[in-house]
């Protein structure tokens, strides 16, 4: 049980990584600092993008317009990081597990 529960915590941290690596990526980007043209950055940030995008569309839909601002990963950030403080002090006690 202790190993599932390392395995889910894993994923979490390593998504919200990704999504942290998508928005820098869009903003680079957005910005011309990265060419969109170039094989290698148009395959990392597609592959960045379809790992991300399901998660945050159905947040998109509920955030209001800001303009050129996108807030959902944040919001997906937030959210993720509350189901990882949920699984260590409230699922995880009654296994028995207190650590990750």
């Amino acid at each position: 049980m202790r190993a599932l529960f390392w395995l889910l915590d894993t994923a979490i941290s390593l998504y919200v990584w990704a999504l942290i690596i998508a928005a820098v990526l869009s903003m680079l980007l957005a910005f011309n600092i990265l060419d969109s043209r170039n094989r290698l950055v148009w395959t990392i940030s597609d592959f960045f993008y379809r790992v991300t995008e399901p998660a945050l569309r159905p947040i998109r839909r509920f955030l209001p317009d800001l303009g050129g601002i996108d807030l959902s990963p944040l919001v997906l950030i937030l959210a993720l990081q509350a189901l990882r403080i949920l699984l260590a002090t409230s699922i995880a006690p009654l296994f028995g597990l207190y650590a990750f």
